[in-house]
């Protein structure tokens, strides 16, 4: 199995909840890999932002090795589920599918806790810490969904 997280840069929300799915497998001993991409190349290159590391940390959840890196178009064919964390990134991966396909594998992360809603997942980067605090619970709350599905196939 193979998850993929996007938002915006790629240094707040999706390397976050990278790192949460990556360590509640990892303590189900379940193999998947994980990995997250952006759609703005402002941050390409860069490591994720300091308060969504300090975020992390207060969790034991180390994500300062991540590096952001761009969605491409060979990301539907590299990853069996890509989530995304708002209604801009809905808008903007579909203008990176290639067919109907693709968009199957599309669903927003808060899915997994509200089935059908499409719930976004707000941008903590204009905020400070504690919006940092919200996003993780969310994404916490979403991904411990995800693991125990990835962990029962």
């Amino acid at each position: 199995m193979k998850i993929l997280f996007v938002c915006t840069g790629n240094i707040c929300r999706s390397p976050l909840a990278e790192g949460i799915l990556r360590k509640k497998l990892q303590l189900l001993h379940v193999a998947a890999e994980v990995d997250s991409a952006g759609f703005e190349a402002f941050h390409a290159g860069d490591h994720p932002d300091s308060r969504a590391i300090a975020t992390g940390k207060k969790y034991d959840i180390d994500i300062t090795t991540h590096t952001a890196r761009l969605f491409n178009t060979l990301d539907f064919q590299n990853f069996d589920l890509i989530y995304i964390m708002d209604d801009s990134h809905y808008n903007r991966i579909k203008q990176f599918a290639r067919n109907k396909a693709d968009m199957e594998k599309v669903d927003y992360v808060m899915n997994l806790v509200h089935p059908g809603q499409n719930y976004n997942v707000e941008d903590p980067w204009y905020g400070d810490i504690n919006g940092f605090e919200e996003v993780f619970k969310k994404l916490d709350k979403a991904c411990g969904i995800l693991s125990e599905k990835i962990a029962l196939k």
